[in-house]
């Protein structure tokens, strides 16, 4: 076993991972410069394998993560691979890799890649011998000085750990601890002994006066027995006689419920008949109220139609006289809308061309008065500008302005234009459609009025079928009871209560007995109940069902008590023999009783559930139920008046068949109606939509023009102005251009002069024309405007309402309506006599089923005062019977109450039952008060005496035997602890002469001419001698050592005398020495050549190459002699603060050693 490989990341000043190229398996020497980081790898090591590391504190951990620059490490590991082909460490793997991971808040070791403890750890590497009494295997730098400074006492305690003698110390310590323990125990048990003799002294004085108690005792417990006893025969046979009487009082209660029972059947009668009488005379009245009320509802119909059909008939009347009057307004309004349009023509040319000269007056006035306003600008620039340059740059100015605005003006003019151009067009494709519409709309008019007539056609053909319904129509279906499957139909029984008959003073009894299994279902084997539910569940029935295979019941033979107080339920049944199992597991277990104590006592006696007449149970496990039941709603009445009305219903559904044939006949022709009456209505409803969506367009189309007809005027006049401007712009470009280039003159020219002249002549002459024009284009605008309203917003809008009149106008639709009206008012007069003779026949009935209802009131009063009377006498007896089950409960209570007393008198004397049965009563208590008398005397006895001196006497036989044993186990101990002492003893001294022999080997390998001896010091020998001494370890004080550097026979000298490079040696051979004693599997060793001179490193270097044939060596020097014979080399290099390792040639490691030489 070896270390193959360590990886090492994040540790000191190892920050990257590091992995180390793996170890020779003999010596390894590492190299590097001070502070390369060494030491750090020697500590990862030893991180990872020795105690040294354990138990660390956070700010501990902190301290071991690298602290360069750089992001801040946060964890770090150790990894070390063992070579374990050997297989020292007890793993079945070649290699076993052992990791330790910290961070600021963990420490956890790793065992191929396995979390483990620490105990763990320390026990595996123990096993592979790694001892911790041994830890010499890591020797870092400075050990070596320490041991060779350590005074003898500390070399003594370094034996003690190389023998082992710890393992001694921890079995003594342990020992002692027992040995305590044990002498508190033998010191308690001892007073215990010592309290049990005083106690056992006490309880032999009290032992006499015992017996003498014992004697009064046992003559009062028998005499106590004598009286419980006497006292318990006498309330038995009060019990006895109480009972007797009660079982006679049972006849009487029959012949009273016997009573009771007629008059309640009676009562029950009486209230089913008279339930009847009111039920039929609650649907006589409802008929005669529905009658009544059809009756009302149809005069108030007969009187709505009346006042339709009046209303309609004046309506169609006034409908055509309306039409004849519209038509003959709409007539001559059209002729007064030609005459009026005719006018509006006439004038329309003559203010067209009032506008026309208007405007072109308008326009050359403009244009004299803007060349007007030119030729004064012309003269006022004469003295706006100082020369005939500035003027003309003034002038291009304006010219090149003047250019871009006619540019605009000639854009604005065309888009008007064509704007105008397509309001022209839009209002030709509105006239159009217009005319197109107009068609259209009386198309769908006549669509709507053909849609109505067919509608009222259908509607009176629904509603003569619907009449002709006199049914109700079935809500309710019956349920397949056999399935789809023949077989099973006749496998199947019906309901328990459908299958058995009994009498009905039991009644109550079986429904409390039976409950909510009465509905269960009686089937032949359990296949037919699975395929019944099997068929429920496919076609999803809802409900719950329950199922009584008869092959599946088993029913035992049960032996009921012979008693006139109880009887079988099922034997009160009757059913057939085929259903026997079925009934006889729903009623076998159960007696029908006489009264509630009755039951009580044969539930108790028989384990059997016992019910009342009265339907009070007792369960067989000791439960009562009970309370009032009311009999009126007994289910099986209901069953037996279910059976009775199952043949009417038979009846009434052959009946039904034939009703309900012709109703579907009838619904499917009135369905079929109905579906075209809808299919005529929508087509009505969309021709009614079509028409209404036609009118809206021409409203909106007509909207539409007459908004263009509106903008047409300013839209043309804004054209006319843009023209102007356009004229009055190209006349000042004009001018401007004749302009340029000529002189500059400070007034104008003669021919500019008589311009001006004329211009101002022509603007009056156009003013005056201008306004002439105005005032006659102001009064044709005025005609013309008067005549276009008068078109717009009167005639043409009356015209427009009366065409929308004639359209509302439809003398057919109401000439329907009214026949419609005519023939539903002739089948209501044939509805209302149908009615009154109707409603006579039920109000006849009605006062026939009120007397009766009050004969069977009389009759039912008669009974009930009956079956009051029969319950009075039955309560009185009912509250006798319970005084006398109240007398005999407290008779029970007494028995119960003597029979405990017995019980509490304990074990009695054999005479006690027959010593004093021949005294009377009265003796009996005499002598009972003469014994409590004398026991008196003997109060403060302790009763429990003698048992408390066995009990005594056996604690102390115990207790002896237990200090005997302890005894034993104390002397045990001491043995123990002796033999401990001397094999701690012997095991010092045989690692000293282990240790001794070893010490003197390597000392003369390391110095051939040198002689080295260990020696024992103990407290009777200063001086330290090599005998054995007998005795125990703490005689030994420390050990010495003697070297010779010069001989065997030169003098030998202590440490103390020894230079500091002897000392060393001294040091190293010791630690050989003692590694030599207890192998391990490698060894760490860090610079300990560090203080030796060439020779002895060279003796240094020789051991180790020796010892490297059975063990493994990692190395680190700052000399060569060491690397002459090692197999393996490392250099250790530090870059930007952060350590590195790599192999290394023998030659670099040299060149390293060679540096570090130089360096020191």
């Amino acid at each position: 076993m070896y270390i193959r490989q360590i990886i090492i990341q994040g540790f000191k000043s190892y920050r990257e991972q590091t992995v180390i190229e793996p170890f020779d398996p003999r010596h390894n020497v590492v190299v590097g410069r001070n502070g390369s980081g060494k030491s750090n790898f020697f500590y990862a090591i030893q991180f990872v394998l020795s105690d040294e590391f354990s138990h660390l504190r956070a700010e501990q951990r902190q301290a071991l993560l690298h602290e360069g620059t750089g992001p801040r490490v946060i964890s770090a590991f150790v990894e070390i691979i063992f070579d374990n082909s050997d297989g020292r460490i007890p793993i079945d793997k070649n290699d076993v890799c052992l990791r330790r991971v910290i961070g600021a808040k963990k420490d956890t070791y790793f065992l191929n890649r396995k979390a483990v403890t620490k105990l763990d750890v320390m026990n595996l590497l123990e096993s592979a011998g790694f001892s911790r009494s041994n830890p010499y295997y890591i020797v870092k730098q400075g050990k070596i000085n320490q041991m060779a400074t350590a005074p003898d006492s500390h070399r003594i305690k370094l034996l003690r750990e190389v023998a082992g003698t710890r393992v001694y110390d921890e079995r003594r310590e342990e020992s002692k601890g027992i040995l305590k323990e044990t002498e508190s125990k033998r010191e308690k048990i001892e007073e215990f002994l010592r309290t049990i003799e005083e106690r056992l002294a006490t309880l032999e004085e009290e032992k006499e006066e015992l017996k003498e108690y014992q004697k009064y005792d046992k003559m009062r417990r028998s005499l106590e027995y004598t009286i419980h006893d006497r006292e318990l025969k006498e309330t038995r046979k009060k019990l006895d006689d109480m009972e007797n009487q009660r079982k006679n009082s049972g006849a009487e209660q029959d012949k009273q419920r016997q009573g009771l029972q007629k008059a309640q059947d009676a009562i029950k009668t009486a209230t089913k008949d008279m339930k009847d009488i009111k039920q039929k005379l609650t649907q006589v009245r409802e008929e005669r109220d529905t009658y009544n009320m059809e009756q009302q509802q149809l005069l108030k119909e007969k009187t709505r139609l009346e006042l339709m059909i009046k209303d309609l008939s004046d309506e169609v009347q006034g409908d055509n006289k309306s039409k004849e009057r519209a038509e003959k307004e709409l007539e001559k309004l059209r002729h007064t809308i030609a005459m009026k349009e005719n006018e509006l023509e006439s004038i329309r040319p003559k203010y067209e061309e009032m506008k026309r000269r208007e405007d072109a007056a308008q326009r050359e006035l403009s244009l004299k008065d803007q060349k007007r306003k030119e030729l004064y600008a012309k003269q006022g620039r004469g003295s706006q500008f100082t020369s005939k340059e500035q003027r003309d740059q003034w002038i291009q100015k304006e010219l090149r302005s003047i250019d871009r605005a006619m540019v605009e003006k000639t854009d604005q003019i065309t888009k008007l234009e064509e704007e105008i151009e397509r309001d022209r067009r839009r209002t030709l494709d509105l006239e159009d459609k217009l005319k197109e519409l107009s068609v259209q709309t009386e198309s769908y008019r006549g669509n709507i009025d053909e849609y109505n007539k067919v509608f009222y056609e259908m509607k009176k053909r629904k509603d003569q079928l619907q009449s002709e319904r006199n049914v109700q129509k079935v809500l309710d279906t019956f349920r397949d009871r056999g399935g789809h499957l023949a077989e099973i139909v006749p496998q199947y029984f019906g309901l328990l209560i459908e299958n058995f008959e009994c009498e009905r003073s039991i009644y109550t009894a079986v429904e409390v007995t039976a409950g909510s299994r009465l509905f269960h279902h009686i089937v032949e084997s359990d296949r037919v109940g699975t395929q019944i539910l099997k068929e429920m569940n496919k076609q999803k029935l809802p409900g719950e069902v329950t199922f009584m295979p008869l092959n599946r019941l088993t029913v035992k033979d049960i032996d009921y008590p012979h008693t006139n107080d109880a009887i079988p339920m099922v034997s009160k049944l009757t059913y057939s023999e085929r259903y026997n199992k079925a009934l006889r597991y729903i009623f076998g277990r159960t007696l029908i009783c006489r009264n509630l104590e009755v039951a009580t006592n044969l539930a108790r006696s028989t384990k059997l559930d016992c019910v009342t007449l009265d339907g009070d149970q007792v369960s067989s496990k000791g439960s009562l139920t009970g309370g009032y039941f009311n009999s009126s709603r007994s289910r099986l009445e209901m069953q037996k008046n279910r059976s009775e009305l199952q043949d009417q219903i038979n009846n009434a559904e052959t009946e039904l068949r034939q009703l309900q044939s012709t109703l579907r006949n009838t619904e499917q022709e009135i369905n079929k109606i109905v579906g075209e009456m809808q299919k005529t209505e929508i087509k009505n409803s969309k021709a009614k939509n079509l028409f209404e969506k036609v009118k809206s367009d021409i409203r909106l189309m007509k909207e539409e023009q007459q908004n263009l007809e509106r903008s047409k005027q300013p839209k043309e006049r804004s054209l006319a102005q843009l023209k102007a401007n356009l004229e009055a712009m190209q006349a000042t470009k004009e001018g401007l251009e004749s302009e340029l280039h000529q002189d500059l003159l400070a007034t104008l020219s003669v021919q500019d002069q008589h311009e001006v002249d004329q211009l101002n002549d022509d603007i009056r002459r156009l003013t005056q024309e201008n306004k002439e024009a105005f005032t006659r284009r102001m009064k044709l605008e005025a005609d013309k405007n008067k005549l276009e309203n008068l078109l717009t917003n009167n005639l043409n809008r009356r015209k427009d309402e009366l065409m929308q009149a004639l359209q509302e106008i439809s003398v057919e639709d109401r000439k329907m309506q009214l026949d419609h009206s005519q023939s539903e008012i002739v089948r209501v007069d044939a509805r209302v006599i149908e009615v009154s003779e109707l409603f006579k026949e039920v109000d006849k009935k009605v006062s026939e089923a009120q007397k009766k209802d009050k004969m069977m009131k009389a009759e039912l009063e008669k009974y009930k005062l009956k079956e009051k009377e029969i319950m009075e006498q039955m309560e009185d007896d009912a509250k006798d019977l319970e005084k006398m089950a109240s007398r005999q409960n407290l008779l029970h209570q007494k028995i119960d109450e003597c029979t405990k007393k017995i019980r509490d008198l304990g074990s009695l004397p054999s005479d006690a039952f027959d010593k004093y049965q021949t005294l009377q009563t009265k003796q009996l208590f005499k002598k009972l008060e003469t014994a409590n008398m004398e026991l008196k005397k003997y109060s403060h006895v302790n009763k429990k005496a003698l048992d408390q001196f066995i009990s005594f006497s056996e604690q102390k036989e115990k207790l002896v035997a237990r200090k005997e044993e302890i005894d034993r186990g104390y002397e045990k101990i001491k043995e123990l602890m002796q033999v401990l002492e001397q094999r701690k003893y012997e095991a010092i001294q045989f690692t000293f002469k282990q240790v001794s022999k070893y010490f003197s080997e390597v000392f003369k390998k390391l110095v051939p001419q040198g002689h080295a001896q260990l020696v024992m010091k103990t407290d009777c020998d200063d001086e330290g001698e090599t005998e054995e001494q007998q005795g125990t370890t703490d005689n030994f004080t420390g050990v010495g050592i003697r070297v010779s550097f010069t001989g065997r026979n030169a003098e030998m000298r202590e440490m103390n005398q020894l230079s500091g490079g002897q000392k060393s040696l001294v040091a190293l051979g010791l630690i050989f020495a003692i590694q030599k004693c207890d192998p391990a599997p490698f060894y760490l060793f860090d610079e300990i050549d560090q203080a030796l001179d060439a020779s002895h490193r060279k003796g240094v270097a020789d051991i180790i190459h020796e010892l490297s044939d059975g063990a493994q060596f990692i190395t680190t020097t700052f000399r060569p002699e060491l690397l002459e014979h090692a197999n393996k080399f490392y250099g250790v290099k530090f870059r930007n603060k952060v350590s590195h390792v790599e192999c290394v040639s023998r030659e670099e490691a040299y060149d390293f050693v060679e540096d570090d030489t130089t360096h020191i």
